[in-house]
């Protein structure tokens, strides 16, 4: 067996190990990453993922081979496409597909490339001769000379997000030292125990899942009503809808039955149907200590008349 071929049986060895020992893997894009961005992505992952490239002629060949034994992986067939790679954990997803996103670098404008972002140029000095004036004119850039330099007037829009960079545009970010752009590997696909699903699905909470489910079920329970469809989610609703039929049947004619009797009573009784009408007393703590103080305010006018009358005595004995 040549060495290119016991080199294939390896790499199908291990991605078939890598597969069946972790059930969870990120497929990221690797476009714009070079071998030694890519060591350390490698390195900074060592202890908590994997990183595993490979042609994907030999990824799908390694997988068909292997669905006799592991039938899940098929779902990852139809996203084996493009510059890719797998990363494989056992951690939780969303910290591994963090810490990924995590390890970019700057980058150059390369002409021909298609730009990820849109490029703005600052107005301001540029650190430029005054030699540069006539390539800041074929740009249409609105420049002038202060303090020996070329200075931009008014900020520039030069490269539009997902257009190709032009060959001008590339030089002039080049001379101003500019690299707008930031590489690094690109998650945009899942896979969890069979399941494949977009990164974003990764944010979703506990209570973004529960909150969706319980607008589901008022969805089902509200389409069963409507349809006259006893389902378990509309059971408690019909019964509730049942019993109040029951009841106004009842106060309606002399049938009655032992929970339709309350109800009876309180029709019966004005008052009693007035005090289950009226509202709840509301109890406020803070009003209590003026009615308390109330009384020693109301004592003060008795111990003036007290005071009165003793020196209503008091004159009496002075004119006998």
């Amino acid at each position: 067996m040549s060495s290119k071929e016991t080199r294939k049986q390896g790499y199908f060895a291990k991605l078939i190990e890598l597969l069946d020992k972790h059930p969870k893997l990120i497929i990221v894009g690797c476009d714009n990453v070079g071998s030694f961005h890519m060591q350390t992505i490698r390195k900074n992952l060592r202890g908590k993922a994997i990183l595993l490239m490979g042609k994907n002629t030999m990824i799908r060949k390694a997988i068909k081979g292997h669905l006799s034994q592991n039938p899940q992986l098929e779902s990852l067939l139809p996203h084996i496409k493009g510059n890719i790679g797998f990363v494989f954990t056992d951690e939780d997803l969303g910290q591994i597909r963090d810490a990924i996103m995590n390890e970019k670098v700057a980058a150059p404008a390369k002409a021909g490339s298609i730009a990820p972002i849109d490029v703005t140029v600052p107005a301001g000095p540029t650190g430029l001769d005054p030699s540069q004036t006539s390539f800041m004119q074929a740009l249409n850039i609105a420049t002038k000379i202060n303090k020996g330099q070329v200075e931009i007037i008014n900020p520039v829009h030069i490269i539009k997000k997902d257009h190709k960079v032009g060959q001008s545009e590339a030089t002039l970010l080049q001379k101003l030292n500019i690299n707008p752009f930031s590489y690094g590997l690109v998650p945009f696909q899942v896979y969890d125990n069979g399941f494949c699903f977009a990164p974003n699905i990764l944010d979703l909470k506990d209570e973004d899942i529960l909150s969706k489910f319980l607008s589901s079920v008022q969805r089902f329970t509200a389409l069963s009503l409507g349809a006259n469809l006893p389902t378990l989610a509309a059971l408690p609703h019909i019964i509730g809808n049942a019993f109040r039929n029951l009841v106004s049947i009842s106060l309606a004619s002399d049938y009655t039955f032992e929970r339709a009797e309350k109800f009876k009573e309180i029709l019966s009784n004005p008052d009693a149907l007035a005090a289950a009408a009226a509202p709840a007393p509301v109890e406020v703590e803070e009003e209590a200590a003026p009615e308390e103080k109330a009384p020693a305010k109301a004592a003060e006018p008795e111990k003036k008349e007290e005071e009165e009358e003793e020196d209503e005595g008091g004159f009496g004995d002075l004119f006998g």
